[in-house]
């Protein structure tokens, strides 16, 4: 009989070899340079994560932003602005297009810088020099004072709110010439200088009377502009009806220790908002936002409030398509998935990992599909009871709450190809980092894994959803494997596409190509 070992290796001939070295040491695929861009701006918040440093992913976004085309980069940083929600890195590459003086800057800036906060990124950004560069030029220049110049007195008032720079810092530099005298006169009382206080804008003015007078209403500025001045329960109401939805969902427990939901109704009226679908949606909400408000509320928290984050998550996921077909979905426990999802940031560290995002994948695929298996995984696969009548928050806290060992992404496809278990669409959701499996020298293991289990289910597909930002893959891209980066309820979409043979020969990166500048 032919040796068996030797016409078995044989079998996996023809598949690549691993042509790159991953962040834990061991053998993985390089993305293209598109992919890295694509991979950094859709997971990077430019902090340290579990592998890199804040600066290390700076170097290489700057780096790849040098040899890609300007037309990309500019359709990365709307794609991640607008589809995934994503902040500093839009700014980034919005900044690198300013420096590099490129054509696409006014539609790009128009798209990214959409609020006061990332006005002032953008400036931060430039003038840090970091770009390579640091005054703003006069496309900028006129870009910043066009916003100023345009922006409702509401707009205003929010980005009056943070420092470095702080919106008075901009001023001082741009030197923007209001056409209209409300617009005149707010500059001036941002800058301390002398102005007309019958020409100020209504908001701004209720502001001054109220902090003369506390019988006066509680003017409709940020929350923030308040917080300094002692106010009663009536007027913390009076904030929390009148702020926006991702406010509200940021500060539940401050309304608790300043007694808001002991007034009549307010529970009711706040929880209301709470789980307000179109609220919701122009929020643009992380569905693990809604996760780490969960976790971080008081234990004292009343039950309606529980309940309406319950279904606010189920809310901000409506829009999770259903899979045709047997799904499998493998999100990585290991102990490098304990990392924040938006890296480490000193003083502002998320309290959100990782693995609670992949959890959260997880129980959401479980709850549209319910006869989803689901594959936790480390070194080896990890059995977790889950239910998919419980709501997606309860399911994404039982797989969030395993946790440890090292990383194994062959693990689940070995496991399936041992059991001959059978499956239309595989889904990882992972850093990608593995290294207990690796092999030198031929294709990562979970490659051959994965072309094991094509042999017994030829049409299936496998997608990798990587929630962290590098350069390398376990499973190459290929007609039948899909590598995507992002924590948005964007990325669903795209499965759905990619499990339906709807998305272009240019898969996730021809997503991005469309985006229409």
């Amino acid at each position: 009989m032919a040796n068996i070992q030797l016409f078995q290796s044989l079998k996996n001939k023809f598949l690549p070899v691993a042509t790159a070295i991953n962040e834990a040491g061991a053998p993985a695929y390089q993305l293209t340079p598109k992919h890295q861009l694509a991979q950094y701006a859709a997971t990077g918040c430019l902090n340290a994560t579990y592998y890199a440093s804040a600066e290390a992913q700076l170097a290489e976004v700057l780096e790849l932003c040098q040899g890609i085309d300007p037309q990309f980069i500019a359709q990365t940083a709307v794609y991640c602005r607008e589809r995934g929600y994503m902040k500093d890195m839009p700014v980034l590459l919005t900044a690198v297009l300013a420096t590099q003086g490129r054509p696409q800057l006014a539609a790009v800036f128009n798209r990214v810088i959409d609020n006061g906060k990332m006005l002032r990124t953008f400036v931060q950004i430039v003038r840090s020099g970091a770009t390579g560069r640091k005054s703003l030029g006069s496309r900028p220049k006129k870009l910043v004072q066009a916003w100023l110049n345009n922006a409702s007195e509401k707009a205003l008032l929010s980005a009056s709110v943070g420092s470095s720079p702080s919106l008075a810092d901009v001023v001082k530099m741009v030197h923007p010439k209001p056409a209209e005298a409300w617009r005149e006169a707010f500059f001036a009382w941002l800058l301390n200088k002398p102005h007309q206080a019958e020409t100020l804008p209504p908001l701004l003015a209720g502001f001054k009377a109220y902090q003369q007078d506390r019988t006066q209403p509680v003017p409709e500025v940020p929350f923030q502009m308040l917080t300094a001045l002692e106010l009663p329960a009536q007027a913390w109401a009076r904030i929390a009806m009148q702020s926006g939805w991702q406010m509200v969902r940021m500060n539940l427990n401050t309304f608790a220790r300043h007694g808001v939901y002991e007034l009549p109704g307010m529970v009711e009226a706040i929880a209301a908002k709470l789980r307000n679908a179109e609220l919701i949606a122009k929020a643009k909400v992380f569905p693990y936002q809604l996760l780490a408000a969960y976790k971080a509320i008081d234990p004292e928290m009343p039950v309606a409030i529980r309940d309406a984050l319950h279904d606010a998550l189920e809310i901000a996921l409506a829009n999770v398509p259903r899979i045709e077909g047997e799904v499998v979905v493998c999100p990585d426990v290991s102990g490098s998935m304990s990392s924040p999802v938006t890296g480490y940031r000193a003083g502002a560290t998320s309290t959100v990992r990782c693995i609670d995002v992949a959890a959260l994948v997880a129980a959401a695929l479980l709850r549209k599909q319910p006869h989803t298996v689901v594959l936790p995984f480390e070194r080896d696969v990890v059995r977790c009871g889950l239910d998919h009548r419980d709501t997606v928050m309860t399911n994404a806290t039982k797989l969030a709450s395993i946790g440890g060992g090292g990383t194994n992404c062959s693990a689940p496809l070995a496991y399936m190809n041992k059991r001959k278990l059978r499956a239309d669409l595989v889904v990882y959701v992972s850093d990608n980092e593995s290294w207990i499996d690796a092999r030198r020298n031929s294709a990562t293991a979970t490659m051959q894994e994965w072309e094991m289990f094509k042999r017994r289910n030829p049409h299936a597909r496998l997608v990798c959803i990587d929630l962290t930002p590098h350069a390398t893959t376990q499973a190459i891209e290929r007609a039948d494997v899909l590598n995507v980066g992002g924590f948005s309820d964007d990325v669903f979409k795209i499965i759905a596409a990619f499990a339906a043979g709807q998305l272009s020969a240019a898969r996730w990166l021809g997503e991005i190509e469309a985006t229409a500048l």
